[in-house]
Protein backbone atom coordinates (compact mmCIF):
# COMPACT_ATOMS: atom_id res chain seq x y z
CA UNK A 1 0.00 0.00 0.00
CA UNK A 2 1.73 3.56 -1.21
CA UNK A 3 2.40 6.04 1.35
CA UNK A 4 0.02 8.16 2.48
CA UNK A 5 1.08 12.22 2.36
CA UNK A 6 0.72 11.93 6.38
CA UNK A 7 3.11 9.27 6.39
CA UNK A 8 5.76 11.10 4.51
CA UNK A 9 5.19 14.17 6.66
CA UNK A 10 5.30 11.85 10.12
CA UNK A 11 8.82 9.87 8.32
CA UNK A 12 10.25 13.58 7.80
CA UNK A 13 9.75 14.61 11.25
CA UNK A 14 11.28 11.21 12.13
CA UNK A 15 14.43 12.18 10.06
CA UNK A 16 14.19 15.61 11.74
CA UNK A 17 14.69 14.01 14.71
CA UNK A 18 17.30 11.84 13.69
CA UNK A 19 19.45 15.07 12.12
CA UNK A 20 19.17 16.66 15.07
CA UNK A 21 20.51 14.22 17.41
CA UNK A 22 22.97 13.38 15.34
CA UNK A 23 24.43 16.76 14.41
CA UNK A 24 24.10 17.43 18.73
CA UNK A 25 26.33 14.22 19.31
CA UNK A 26 28.66 15.74 16.81
CA UNK A 27 28.68 19.74 18.20
CA UNK A 28 29.44 17.68 21.77
CA UNK A 29 32.20 15.74 20.65
CA UNK A 30 33.41 18.96 18.73
CA UNK A 31 33.17 21.17 21.55
CA UNK A 32 34.74 18.10 24.10
CA UNK A 33 37.62 18.07 22.03
CA UNK A 34 37.82 22.06 22.01
CA UNK A 35 37.50 22.92 25.92
CA UNK A 36 39.73 19.59 26.30
CA UNK A 37 42.57 21.58 24.24
CA UNK A 38 42.33 24.78 25.57
CA UNK A 39 42.08 23.52 29.25
CA UNK A 40 39.17 25.51 29.87
CA UNK A 41 37.59 22.66 32.69
CA UNK A 42 33.90 22.66 33.98
CA UNK A 43 33.66 26.41 32.92
CA UNK A 44 34.44 25.99 29.58
CA UNK A 45 32.21 23.07 28.96
CA UNK A 46 29.34 25.38 30.44
CA UNK A 47 30.59 28.23 28.42
CA UNK A 48 30.24 26.17 25.25
CA UNK A 49 26.78 24.86 26.11
CA UNK A 50 25.90 28.17 27.12
CA UNK A 51 27.15 29.49 23.66
CA UNK A 52 25.42 26.79 21.58
CA UNK A 53 21.99 27.90 23.25
CA UNK A 54 22.56 31.37 23.30
CA UNK A 55 23.01 31.41 19.28
CA UNK A 56 20.21 29.18 18.12
CA UNK A 57 18.12 31.26 20.21
CA UNK A 58 19.42 34.33 18.39
CA UNK A 59 19.20 32.44 15.17
CA UNK A 60 15.68 30.77 15.68
CA UNK A 61 13.86 34.18 16.46
CA UNK A 62 15.57 36.20 13.71
CA UNK A 63 16.02 33.38 10.61
CA UNK A 64 13.23 34.96 8.88
CA UNK A 65 15.16 38.52 8.86
CA UNK A 66 18.17 36.84 7.82
CA UNK A 67 17.16 35.37 4.90
CA UNK A 68 15.38 38.48 3.97
CA UNK A 69 18.02 40.57 4.36
CA UNK A 70 20.59 38.05 2.86
CA UNK A 71 18.52 37.74 -0.92
CA UNK A 72 17.87 41.74 -0.59
CA UNK A 73 13.88 41.01 -0.18
CA UNK A 74 11.75 44.16 0.35
CA UNK A 75 7.63 44.12 1.49
CA UNK A 76 5.61 43.65 -1.30
CA UNK A 77 3.39 46.94 -1.61
CA UNK A 78 -0.17 45.84 -1.17
CA UNK A 79 -1.13 48.43 -4.03
CA UNK A 80 1.51 47.21 -6.64
CA UNK A 81 1.35 43.71 -5.94
CA UNK A 82 -2.19 42.95 -5.11
CA UNK A 83 -2.53 40.05 -7.40
CA UNK A 84 0.26 38.34 -5.61
CA UNK A 85 -1.31 39.67 -2.09
CA UNK A 86 -4.51 38.05 -3.24
CA UNK A 87 -2.82 34.21 -4.29
CA UNK A 88 -1.07 34.44 -1.03
CA UNK A 89 -4.46 35.27 0.83
CA UNK A 90 -6.77 32.54 -1.27
CA UNK A 91 -3.72 29.65 -0.78
CA UNK A 92 -3.43 30.52 3.09
CA UNK A 93 -6.87 30.07 3.39
CA UNK A 94 -7.18 27.12 1.50
CA UNK A 95 -3.66 25.21 3.12
CA UNK A 96 -5.60 26.46 6.79
CA UNK A 97 -2.64 28.35 7.75
CA UNK A 98 -2.20 32.49 8.68
CA UNK A 99 -1.61 34.56 5.77
CA UNK A 100 3.05 34.76 5.72
CA UNK A 101 4.13 38.18 5.30
CA UNK A 102 4.61 38.79 1.44
CA UNK A 103 8.21 39.85 0.45
CA UNK A 104 9.59 40.75 -3.34
CA UNK A 105 13.10 39.89 -4.03
CA UNK A 106 14.13 42.37 -6.91
CA UNK A 107 15.86 39.84 -9.18
CA UNK A 108 14.98 39.07 -13.29
CA UNK A 109 15.74 35.12 -11.95
CA UNK A 110 12.67 33.41 -11.26
CA UNK A 111 12.47 32.00 -7.91
CA UNK A 112 10.50 31.87 -4.54
CA UNK A 113 11.10 30.94 -0.81
CA UNK A 114 9.67 30.64 2.45
CA UNK A 115 11.03 31.15 6.18
CA UNK A 116 10.37 31.49 9.55
CA UNK A 117 10.14 29.37 12.34
CA UNK A 118 6.41 28.57 12.24
CA UNK A 119 3.03 29.25 10.61
CA UNK A 120 2.37 32.54 12.65
CA UNK A 121 5.58 33.57 12.36
CA UNK A 122 6.24 33.14 8.65
CA UNK A 123 7.66 34.91 5.06
CA UNK A 124 7.25 34.28 1.67
CA UNK A 125 9.18 35.92 -1.35
CA UNK A 126 9.11 35.76 -4.76
CA UNK A 127 11.10 37.19 -7.14
CA UNK A 128 10.17 40.20 -9.86
CA UNK A 129 11.26 37.65 -12.53
CA UNK A 130 8.84 35.01 -11.09
CA UNK A 131 5.71 37.30 -11.40
CA UNK A 132 7.01 38.41 -14.76
CA UNK A 133 6.84 34.57 -16.16
CA UNK A 134 4.16 32.85 -14.05
CA UNK A 135 0.05 32.88 -14.55
CA UNK A 136 -2.22 33.21 -11.91
CA UNK A 137 -2.46 29.21 -12.16
CA UNK A 138 1.60 28.73 -12.43
CA UNK A 139 1.90 31.77 -9.29
CA UNK A 140 -0.73 30.08 -6.87
CA UNK A 141 0.96 26.50 -7.37
CA UNK A 142 4.26 28.08 -6.49
CA UNK A 143 3.08 30.22 -3.44
CA UNK A 144 1.05 26.58 -2.36
CA UNK A 145 4.54 24.80 -2.39
CA UNK A 146 6.16 27.53 -0.51
CA UNK A 147 3.18 26.92 1.87
CA UNK A 148 3.35 23.57 2.12
CA UNK A 149 6.98 24.45 3.57
CA UNK A 150 5.10 26.54 5.71
CA UNK A 151 2.69 24.14 6.91
CA UNK A 152 4.61 21.08 7.21
CA UNK A 153 7.27 23.15 9.39
CA UNK A 154 10.06 22.73 6.84
CA UNK A 155 10.65 25.98 7.51
CA UNK A 156 11.81 25.17 11.37
CA UNK A 157 14.24 22.38 10.15
CA UNK A 158 15.56 24.22 7.68
CA UNK A 159 16.57 26.90 10.31
CA UNK A 160 17.66 24.26 12.52
CA UNK A 161 20.06 23.18 9.45
CA UNK A 162 21.21 26.47 8.81
CA UNK A 163 22.01 27.27 12.21
CA UNK A 164 23.94 24.39 12.96
CA UNK A 165 25.90 24.85 9.94
CA UNK A 166 26.68 28.43 10.45
CA UNK A 167 27.91 27.18 13.86
CA UNK A 168 29.89 24.88 12.88
CA UNK A 169 32.02 26.86 10.55
CA UNK A 170 32.48 29.78 13.44
CA UNK A 171 33.81 26.63 15.42
CA UNK A 172 36.03 25.77 12.80
CA UNK A 173 37.21 29.19 12.15
CA UNK A 174 37.99 29.52 15.93
CA UNK A 175 39.55 25.62 16.43
CA UNK A 176 41.51 26.26 13.44
CA UNK A 177 43.15 29.96 14.59
CA UNK A 178 43.38 28.26 18.00
CA UNK A 179 45.62 25.17 16.60
CA UNK A 180 47.56 27.69 14.56
CA UNK A 181 48.66 30.35 16.96
CA UNK A 182 48.53 28.45 20.11
CA UNK A 183 49.46 24.60 18.56
CA UNK A 184 53.29 25.48 17.74
CA UNK A 185 53.18 27.07 21.78
CA UNK A 186 51.76 23.80 23.28
CA UNK A 187 54.53 21.95 21.31
CA UNK A 188 57.40 24.43 22.74
CA UNK A 189 56.54 23.85 26.08
CA UNK A 190 55.57 20.04 25.94
CA UNK A 191 58.00 19.49 23.84
CA UNK A 192 55.68 16.28 23.06
CA UNK A 193 53.29 16.10 19.76
CA UNK A 194 50.24 16.97 21.18
CA UNK A 195 49.84 20.38 19.84
CA UNK A 196 50.88 18.34 16.25
CA UNK A 197 47.86 15.19 16.80
CA UNK A 198 45.37 18.13 17.91
CA UNK A 199 46.34 20.25 14.97
CA UNK A 200 45.55 17.53 12.71
CA UNK A 201 42.35 16.62 14.23
CA UNK A 202 41.56 19.93 13.69
CA UNK A 203 42.39 19.93 10.26
CA UNK A 204 40.40 16.67 9.63
CA UNK A 205 37.16 18.45 11.54
CA UNK A 206 37.54 21.57 9.20
CA UNK A 207 37.41 19.46 6.39
CA UNK A 208 34.79 17.01 7.58
CA UNK A 209 32.32 19.21 9.56
CA UNK A 210 30.99 21.63 6.54
CA UNK A 211 31.07 18.25 4.13
CA UNK A 212 28.80 16.62 7.00
CA UNK A 213 26.12 19.21 7.31
CA UNK A 214 26.01 19.93 3.35
CA UNK A 215 25.28 15.82 2.96
CA UNK A 216 22.60 16.04 5.30
CA UNK A 217 20.84 19.39 4.03
CA UNK A 218 20.93 18.43 0.64
CA UNK A 219 19.29 14.53 1.50
CA UNK A 220 16.68 16.73 3.34
CA UNK A 221 16.09 19.10 1.40
CA UNK A 222 15.49 16.97 -2.03
CA UNK A 223 13.27 14.91 0.02
CA UNK A 224 11.21 17.91 1.25
CA UNK A 225 10.99 19.19 -1.57
CA UNK A 226 9.46 16.62 -3.13
CA UNK A 227 6.81 16.29 -0.23
CA UNK A 228 6.54 20.22 -0.73
CA UNK A 229 5.35 19.35 -4.46
CA UNK A 230 2.95 16.87 -3.52
CA UNK A 231 0.98 18.92 -0.59
CA UNK A 232 0.90 22.09 -2.55
CA UNK A 233 -0.80 20.36 -4.96
CA UNK A 234 -3.21 18.70 -3.01
CA UNK A 235 -3.24 22.22 -1.67
CA UNK A 236 -4.40 23.35 -4.93
CA UNK A 237 -5.94 20.36 -6.35
CA UNK A 238 -4.05 21.49 -9.14
CA UNK A 239 -0.73 19.35 -9.67
CA UNK A 240 -0.83 20.60 -13.80
CA UNK A 241 -0.34 23.74 -12.59
CA UNK A 242 2.87 23.16 -10.55
CA UNK A 243 3.97 21.21 -13.17
CA UNK A 244 3.74 23.87 -15.55
CA UNK A 245 5.08 26.62 -13.48
CA UNK A 246 8.61 24.18 -12.73
CA UNK A 247 8.90 23.62 -16.70
CA UNK A 248 9.14 27.10 -16.99
CA UNK A 249 11.56 27.29 -13.85
CA UNK A 250 13.28 24.24 -15.50
CA UNK A 251 14.02 26.88 -19.30
CA UNK A 252 15.45 29.56 -16.86
CA UNK A 253 18.77 29.70 -16.46
CA UNK A 254 19.62 33.43 -14.74
CA UNK A 255 21.00 32.75 -11.62
CA UNK A 256 19.81 35.09 -8.47
CA UNK A 257 22.99 37.13 -7.61
CA UNK A 258 22.12 37.48 -3.96
CA UNK A 259 21.82 33.50 -3.32
CA UNK A 260 24.63 31.42 -1.41
CA UNK A 261 25.54 28.40 -0.47
CA UNK A 262 24.01 28.75 3.10
CA UNK A 263 20.49 29.77 1.89
CA UNK A 264 19.91 27.72 -1.52
CA UNK A 265 18.17 25.33 0.29
CA UNK A 266 15.11 27.73 0.79
CA UNK A 267 14.87 28.34 -2.57
CA UNK A 268 11.91 26.10 -4.60
CA UNK A 269 14.70 25.54 -7.43
CA UNK A 270 18.49 25.75 -7.54
CA UNK A 271 19.14 29.40 -7.62
CA UNK A 272 22.42 29.48 -9.39
CA UNK A 273 20.54 28.49 -12.71
CA UNK A 274 22.03 25.72 -13.73
CA UNK A 275 21.95 21.51 -13.47
CA UNK A 276 17.93 22.18 -12.71
CA UNK A 277 16.94 19.67 -15.16
CA UNK A 278 18.38 16.47 -14.61
CA UNK A 279 21.48 16.74 -12.48
CA UNK A 280 21.46 15.64 -8.72
CA UNK A 281 25.11 15.46 -7.16
CA UNK A 282 25.77 14.35 -3.89
CA UNK A 283 25.68 18.23 -2.23
CA UNK A 284 22.36 19.41 -4.88
CA UNK A 285 20.16 21.06 -2.59
CA UNK A 286 17.13 20.19 -4.66
CA UNK A 287 16.18 17.14 -6.91
CA UNK A 288 16.35 17.48 -10.94
CA UNK A 289 13.38 19.92 -12.00
CA UNK A 290 12.75 17.12 -14.53
CA UNK A 291 12.09 14.18 -11.58
CA UNK A 292 10.03 16.64 -10.12
CA UNK A 293 7.66 17.69 -13.37
CA UNK A 294 7.77 13.78 -14.13
CA UNK A 295 6.08 12.80 -9.83
CA UNK A 296 3.66 15.68 -10.65
CA UNK A 297 1.96 14.42 -13.87
CA UNK A 298 1.42 11.51 -12.24
CA UNK A 299 0.04 12.17 -9.24
CA UNK A 300 -3.28 11.82 -8.59
CA UNK A 301 -5.69 13.59 -6.42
Amino acid sequence: MPDTLYDLIGANKRKTFVFILITSLFLGALGYVVVRYLNWGIIGYVFFAFFIIVYNIILYYNSDKLAIKATGSVPADPDEFRVLHNVVEEVAIAAGTPKPKVFITPSPAPNAFATGRNPENASIAVTTGLLEIMNRQELQAIIAHEMAHIRNYDILLMTVVSAIGGLIILLRDFFLRSMFFGGRRRSRKTGGQLGLILLVIGIILAIVAPIFVAMIRAAISRQREYLADASGAYITRYPEGLAQALTKLRDQHTPLKRASQSNAHLFIANPFGKDRADAAGLFATHPPLNNRIVRLTNLVI
